[in-house]
């Protein structure tokens, strides 16, 4: 699964759901602070929703 993690100490993951791709941000006390409010056909345009939401750091 991608995952990259921002200076700030949260952890950014980018997964596939089914045949679709998702983000979820993760704090670092573990807590689950954001996620794609939809599913997304194109990974890239995942990583874009996410970084419009926040994310600095390159999923790899």
């Amino acid at each position: 699964m991608p995952n990259c993690k921002d200076s700030n100490g949260d952890n950014w993951e980018i997964y596939q759901s089914g045949s679709q791709w998702r983000w979820r941000r993760t704090a670092s006390n573990g807590r689950i602070v954001g996620a794609s409010a939809e599913s997304y056909v194109n990974r890239s345009d995942c990583v874009d929703n996410a970084r419009r939401n926040g994310m600095k750091c390159n999923p790899t």
